[in-house]
């Protein structure tokens, strides 16, 4: 007769269950955390397919949320919040560093920061930036729509709470990556890729990859599979050898919808690169890029996101760069910068960077003219 499981021990089983969609370090620190609602309300979204990286953001979210409730009421999250508690949340979270010196009451008190910080969930000191606190916001909003309940999330107060705080704590809005791999910094991380060992050709293919394709996000590059590449016609330019050519077949992304099979094209050397890596390391079905440990060996395992971002900084530091200007993101942010100082019209490299918003695309289009462009060189 099975052992009749305590909440806690049946919230992290839950967890368990989900946890091949839902990867989580902390599983039981949150089955500490959550209520046997939120459990309830992650494994719902799960089924229903809402992607893997959204749900990891709002139950880390949920998590430090329901974690500064009890530290500062004693208390689970309530559903729906009172107005009075979200501002709280703005209180302790946006606040003004030189009135804090004057007013030890200002801000987040003490107890609270301590009692986060002892947990592991506050590790930034002084007020959090203003685009965490209203994800967070937006999370809390989320879930409550979720619950089929309304929150006072909209309201007026917090709005003006919330923008006057950002005023009294101004901070500089700052890239994901500081500067953009165009084409020149991609052949200089290129050339530290000059070898046939097993690890060179895995960068090489995850770099040209990444940006010949638009600009993948490192989630969707780490979690590429074989069975998404499709090998398309050679197509023949200017009259030059066939160039191989291959369909990525992303299926859905953090801008498509459920049912919307997203497909990008790789032509010419970036094929050549993955084709080279892919045959070298015996790749026929499965994670597409994978861990090779120092001996030379090919894991199973697929590639942490995490480890897309470090390629790129690993291959800038070689190359002579500067790698905390650099990350994954730069290599989106580096194609349409490419594509606009090469003269490719926006709409032609939005749809392989699968871009929405025509405002984020141009942004790089409108820097790449600015820089070069008349009003730049009047002296």
């Amino acid at each position: 007769m099975r052992k009749k499981l305590t909440g806690v021990e049946a919230r992290a089983e839950e967890l368990d269950t989900i946890a091949a969609v839902l990867p989580m370090e902390r599983r039981d620190e949150l089955a500490e955390l959550l209520t046997d609602q939120d459990v309830e309300t992650l494994r719902h979204l799960v089924n229903e397919g809402m992607g893997a990286n959204t749900l990891r953001a709002l139950t880390s979210d949920l998590a430090y949320l329901q974690a500064w409730s009890l530290a500062s009421t004693g208390k689970s999250l309530p559903w729906p919040a009172p107005e009075a508690l979200l501002l709280k949340f703005v209180a302790h979270h946006l606040w003004d560093p030189a009135k804090r010196e004057t007013d030890p009451e200002h801000g987040m008190p003490s107890a609270v920061e301590q009692n986060l910080r002892g947990q592991g969930f506050l590790k930034v000191t002084g007020p959090h930036a203003p685009d965490t606190v209203r994800r967070r916001l937006a999370t809390w909003s989320t879930l409550t729509k979720w619950r089929g309940l309304t929150g006072a999330f909209a309201s007026p107060a917090l709005k003006s709470a919330i923008r006057l705080a950002v005023r009294a704590t101004p901070r500089p809005r700052k890239r994901k990556s500081a500067k953009a791999v165009t084409g020149d910094v991609m052949a200089k991380m290129l050339a530290t890729c000059a070898s046939d060992s097993l690890r060179d050709l895995r960068d090489r293919a995850i770099l040209m990859v990444a940006f010949a394709s638009g600009g993948r996000r490192r989630s969707e590059i780490a979690g590429l599979r074989r069975e998404q590449l499709t090998v398309e016609p050679p197509i023949v330019v200017d009259g030059s050898p066939p160039l191989p050519s291959l369909a990525i077949h992303l299926g859905r992304t953090k801008t498509s919808g459920s049912d919307h099979d997203e497909v990008v094209y790789l032509t010419g050397r970036p094929v050549e690169a993955l084709d080279a890596w892919m045959t070298a390391a015996r790749i026929e079905m499965g994670s597409v890029f994978r861990k090779v440990d120092r001996w030379g060996n090919v894991s199973k395992r697929v590639l942490d996101p995490k480890s897309v971002n470090d390629i790129v900084k690993q291959r800038a530091a070689l190359a002579g760069l500067e790698p905390g200007e650099f990350s994954a993101h730069g290599l989106r942010s580096g194609y349409l910068t490419e594509a606009a100082n090469r003269g490719i019209p926006l709409p032609e490299a939005m749809e392989q960077s699968r871009h929405r918003s025509v405002q984020q695309a141009s942004s790089y289009y409108n820097n790449a003219t600015r820089r070069s462009g008349r009003a730049a060189r009047l002296l």
